[in-house]
Formats: C-alpha cells, sequence, structure tokens
C-alpha cells in the first residue's frame, strides 16, 4: 500500500466512516424539561439519574455530521470528521514542506484520533526529530470558573464525563492499536493550567486547541502560542461551534496583535498560518 493510500485509509477509520451501518447514539442531555422520546428511556434515566451513566438511544448515521464532525461518534476514535482530518493532513505536511522548526500539540484530545492522525504522519513521511505532545486533563472538561471566565457562565460540557472522560491508559491503548505508540508521544496529564505552562515544550510547528471552553482555550494559548514558529499553523476545533472558545481566540489576537486571516475549514473548524 502507498504511503497516500494509506493515510487516506487511516483518517476514514478514524472517523468511523466506514461503518455507517452501525448507526451511532450520542448523549441525551438532561436539560431542565426535556423527555426521552420513549417513556422506558425516561423511566431509566430516572433511576440512574444520580449514577455516572446518561441514557443514549440509537439513531441513524449521517453521513454529512460525520464529514463536518457535527456528532459524538459511539465508536469513532475522533469526532472531528473528515474535513477537520484533513486540514489536519494539510497543516502538518506543509510544515513539513517548508522545514518550519518545532513539535505537533492537541490540547483536548478525547479518544487521541486527531494526534494518532499527526503521528502517523510524521512516520510516513520519515520524521523522527518531533514529538506530539497529548495534552487532555483525561477526566473531561471542568466546572466553569464563572467568576474568574464569564464567558463560560453555564457551560454543561462537564456533565458529559462519560462521553468525554477517556483514560490516558485508553488513548495510549488507540496509539498502539495503530502501532503508533513511540518515544515520540509524550502525555501531558492534567488541567492545563497546571501542566502546560511548564510543559517540556521548546518550540511548536501545528498548535491545535480542541478544548471548547473559554479558560481551556486561552490557557493553551497564554503559554504555547508564543512558541509556535512562524510558518506554523493554529487550528481552532471549536471556533465556530462554542462562542466562549471564539471570544477567547479574538481576545487574545486582540490582546497580541495577531492578523492573520482566520481560515473556515466546515463551519466549525478554523485556523491560520502564523506569518509574524
Amino acid at each position: 500500500m502507498s504511503n497516500n493510500l494509506y493515510i487516506d485509509l487511516l483518517k476514514k477509520v478514524l472517523i468511523d466512516y466506514h461503518r455507517m451501518e452501525m448507526g451511532e447514539t450520542p448523549p441525551i442531555k438532561r436539560n431542565k424539561g426535556h423527555k426521552p422520546r420513549y417513556m422506558l428511556l425516561y423511566m431509566l434515566e430516572n433511576i440512574l439519574k444520580n449514577s455516572d451513566f446518561t441514557i443514549r438511544e440509537k439513531v441513524p448515521y449521517n453521513k454529512e455530521k460525520r464529514l463536518t464532525g457535527r456528532d459524538w461518534p459511539a465508536y469513532a476514535d475522533s469526532m472531528v470528521g473528515l474535513k477537520r482530518m484533513e486540514n489536519i493532513e494539510f497543516c502538518v505536511n506543509d510544515t513539513i514542506k517548508n522545514n518550519i522548526p518545532g513539535d505537533l500539540i492537541e490540547t483536548g484530545v478525547w479518544r487521541g484520533g486527531s494526534v494518532i492522525f499527526m503521528r502517523a504522519l510524521l512516520k510516513v513521511a520519515g520524521i523522527t526529530d518531533k514529538i506530539v505532545w497529548v495534552a487532555d486533563s483525561f477526566e473531561g472538561l471542568p466546572k466553569p470558573d464563572e467568576d474568574k471566565y464569564d464567558a463560560d457562565k453555564g457551560d454543561d460540557h462537564y456533565t458529559h464525563s462519560n462521553v468525554l472522560a477517556i483514560s490516558e491508559d485508553q488513548v495510549k491503548y488507540n496509539f498502539e492499536k495503530y502501532g503508533l505508540l513511540d518515544e515520540q508521544v509524550k502525555f501531558l496529564k492534567g488541567w492545563f493550567k497546571d501542566t502546560l505552562p511548564t510543559a517540556p515544550i521548546e518550540k511548536l510547528s501545528v498548535l491545535r486547541l480542541d478544548g471548547d471552553m473559554y479558560e481551556s482555550t486561552i490557557n493553551a494559548l497564554d503559554n504555547l502560542y508564543a512558541k509556535l514558529s512562524v510558518g506554523g499553523y493554529c487550528i481552532v476545533d471549536d471556533f465556530g461551534a462554542v462562542p466562549a472558545c471564539k471570544m477567547a481566540i479574538m481576545d487574545y489576537r486582540k490582546q497580541h496583535n495577531i492578523t492573520e486571516d482566520i481560515i473556515d475549514i466546515d463551519g466549525f473548524g478554523a485556523y491560520w498560518k502564523k506569518l509574524n
């Protein structure tokens, strides 16, 4: 199999694009006044309301949502969708082509699909002097610090820890099953406010942000953007999906006079190339 065929197959496997007939089971949010479609589910949810489980109802697979990363896959190792996966491919390959110095990082990795793909791209290109950094709490998202970050008021990502909290061991296993866990993959476990200020990273060529919240996004920018090499890329997974994330991006860019054009990927994700 050629390298191009391998990469094309891998990105589709990582988003589970090849098993669309299996259907999906997105989480049902427990919003006030919300009732699941079926009474049995409603009864079970009441029984389990104090447990760690969320009732999940199987729904048909939606091809367009998978292409644009608008669902929470039951089986895939990534929820970013094909278009954002292709954006990772473009950014990584462009930095390799132009010899941009620095490692690669994703802040907020879920099951690890995006960083697994980054490692595969380096391996195919024969790059042995770059690290793929895997930064995550591995406990889901934090409760919003509403006193410090007003934009995160009402954020409920932390309530979905049963879906979003993937253990470090599980992510390592996911690397292993693709044959991509090696010395060029390093893990930063913990909340970004605790791990990123002292992370042993000198330079970055690709900075991918997937922290959803204002706090998670601004913490990553504050501690990592200055390490991004000129010619490198900053990718924001939730730019068009989470207003608080976009606000953090715009606040940071304004504060630091960053004027490079922000390029849309799929209506949700966006990125820019650092020019100075």
